[in-house]
């Protein structure tokens, strides 16, 4: 999907609350929104973000942030720019990627 703040592409994202401590409610309810499918989802990893001197703008908790990469059989139904993840994706600077691979 396109984000909002950048026009990028990247993953669809949610952020989770602090009433969800492990996220499960969150991961569901993004994979529910994007896929119409909130189950049979599978973790991929995380990808950990450190920023020693974040910009005024910046979302994230500093230094350090942590997201997860989760995958689904799902196929979306929403709206978007979806794309392959193979070698030639136009994701492939995104850090991330690699977990996908």
């Amino acid at each position: 999907m396109t984000r909002p703040d950048t026009g990028r592409l990247d993953l669809p994202m949610r952020v989770i609350e602090r009433d969800d401590p492990s996220g499960q409610l969150g991961i569901a309810g993004l994979a529910a929104q994007i896929t119409g499918d909130g189950s049979g989802l599978v973790f991929v990893g995380a990808v950990r973000n450190l920023v020693d001197s974040p910009s005024d703008d910046y979302a994230w908790p500093t230094p350090l942030a942590h997201f997860g990469v989760w995958t689904s059989e799902s196929h979306p139904i929403v709206e978007g720019s979806w794309v392959s993840i193979g070698d030639d994706s136009p994701l492939s600077d995104r850090h991330w990627f690699p977990l996908v691979l």
